[in-house]
């Protein structure tokens, strides 16, 4: 499974940028995927869940983003989308993609590669 990110970029304070993200790879595993989501790191600090969105369309939120952000998918075309508004820059992160799927009695990972979100004037 692979897990393409884009979007991203350079945004003012109080700006909006959006994510996508697309999984592919073998059939069996994209259709068992259970949860898709979004989660960001910066240096120092611990990867952290920005939002998630489970198979039957349950959201979580981290929440400091509650209100800003939203997130969105597309299980047939396995997307995932994060929409972020009134951007600050404590969002400013590497934001990554996530998918995971039950594997062996727990839950298996997938991660893409790290999408750049800076938010400074």
């Amino acid at each position: 499974v692979q897990l393409q990110a884009f979007g991203g970029g350079l945004v003012q304070p109080g700006g909006s940028l959006r994510l996508s993200c697309a999984a592919s790879g073998d059939s069996f595993s994209l259709n068992t995927f259970n949860t898709m989501g979004w989660y960001r790191q910066t240096p120092g600090k611990k990867r952290e869940l920005v939002a998630a969105i489970g198979s039957g369309g349950s959201t979580d939120y981290a929440d400091s983003v509650k209100g800003r952000f939203t997130i969105s998918n597309d299980n047939a075309k396995k997307t995932v989308d994060l929409r972020m508004r009134r951007l600050k820059p404590e969002d400013t992160a590497v934001y990554y993609c996530n998918a995971g799927r039950m594997f062996g009695g727990g839950q298996l990972n997938y991660w893409g590669q790290g999408t750049q979100v800076t938010v400074s004037s």
